[in-house]
């Protein structure tokens, strides 16, 4: 696994230079305010769903790029009642037929306390390791599946046209950063 993510620092490097790694907190504030809003008016049924969330954390850009090997960076800020208590990266390194850079928001809610304050405590939380996230399908003008929407932790995944499917968020490595 260490390799892949020495790997993935390298792969990191030739992506695009507006990568969020750079970007400031009122950015990341700004930009997750603007990511949220473009999910309530594709889905406004994940409005009601995200406020009773215990905590939201918002990543607007997750950069990934890959030639075989590939690597995806994000920051993005964690919410708890609607005020901003923490910046976060994620990084993952992945192996596989994968050509090409691509851009995307994600949206994690954790729908009960107990989730949040693994996540929060841990040193380092990664996805489908220290905590499983279903992948909420809401496709143009369908209803998120009930059992979904029940579990501890769910992701709403966003390109620049709309949600996004069939993606995967295991192996995702998010850890807490300093803004």
């Amino acid at each position: 696994m260490r390799w892949i993510l020495a790997l993935s620092a390298f792969l990191l490097a030739t992506l695009p230079a507006t990568s969020a790694s750079a970007a400031s907190a009122r950015e990341l504030q700004r930009d997750s305010n603007r990511v949220l809003e473009r999910l309530y008016d594709s889905q406004p049924s994940t409005r009601g769903v995200l406020g009773r969330a215990a905590g939201v954390l918002v990543f607007p850009g997750i950069y990934k790029g890959g030639i075989g090997l590939g690597a995806e960076y994000g920051e993005g800020v964690l919410r708890e009642g609607g005020t901003v208590s923490g910046y976060y990266r994620v990084v993952t390194g992945s192996v596989g037929l994968q050509l090409g850079v691509q851009k995307r928001a994600q949206v994690i809610a954790f729908m009960d306390a107990e989730a949040l304050r693994k996540f929060k405590n841990s040193d380092g939380w990664e996805a489908g390791v220290d905590g499983s996230i279903v992948v909420a399908d809401l496709g143009a003008g369908a209803q998120a599946d009930t059992k979904a929407l029940n579990q501890p932790i769910i992701a709403f995944i966003l390109d620049e046209k709309g949600l996004m499917y069939n993606v995967t968020l295991e192996g995702s490595k998010i850890s807490r950063i300093r803004k």
